[in-house]
């Protein structure tokens, strides 16, 4: 996955999303969405002097230039609407990205004959249809534009697929809550 194309920024953009897509396969296929602030190694060490010793990181310095690491955030609780939760998170300008993980299902084209026009109707055919497949997805960004996003099937879990756009449409949800403000409001 990693190749020597990559630059470094994304280089470590890859290898943290895919610390996280391990960290989230521990929960298995039913886990909800799950929210990540990306922050530097570095400078979560320097702030957080004990954190390396907690977290099982070493203080050798062997990590990638430039190595992210992911801080969950717990109390994001996005319901069955992951736009619009996504849409009430604004990162402070020292979170210099961001990631979320989610399980989704899908059909195959000609497994999508017969799938209902009503949305919420549709969910429930697919999660119920025999040929339904599941897939776990790892999105991050950067405020610097740099993207990556790992999926990996639920029905061939030794495979993990990498690249930019796995599911743009998230990419874009992710980049807006870097660059808009809303006020007051938390991340």
């Amino acid at each position: 996955m990693l190749t020597e194309e990559m630059d470094e920024g994304t280089a470590a953009l890859a290898a943290c999303l895919m610390e996280v897509e391990r960290h989230v396969a521990q929960a298995g296929w039913d886990d909800a969405p799950r929210l990540f602030a990306l922050v530097p190694t570095a400078e979560l060490r320097a702030a957080e002097p004990g954190w390396a010793d907690e977290s099982g990181h070493a203080e050798d310095g062997g990590e990638l230039p430039g190595h992210l690491s992911a801080i969950e955030q717990d109390e994001f609780r996005p319901g069955d609407d992951l736009a619009a939760a996504l849409s009430t998170v604004a990162w402070p300008e020292t979170v210099p990205g961001c990631a979320v993980s989610l399980v989704n299902s899908f059909l195959t084209a000609e497994d999508e004959a017969g799938l209902p026009d009503d949305p919420q109707q549709a969910q429930a055919w697919v999660a119920e249809h025999p040929g339904r497949q599941d897939v776990r997805v790892v999105v991050g960004v950067m405020r610097d534009g740099r993207r990556w996003s790992l999926a990996r099937l639920a029905s061939n879990p030794d495979d993990l697929l990498a690249g930019v756009g796995i599911m743009p449409g998230i990419d874009q949800l992710l980049e807006r809550t870097l660059v808009e403000d809303l006020g007051d409001q938390p991340a």
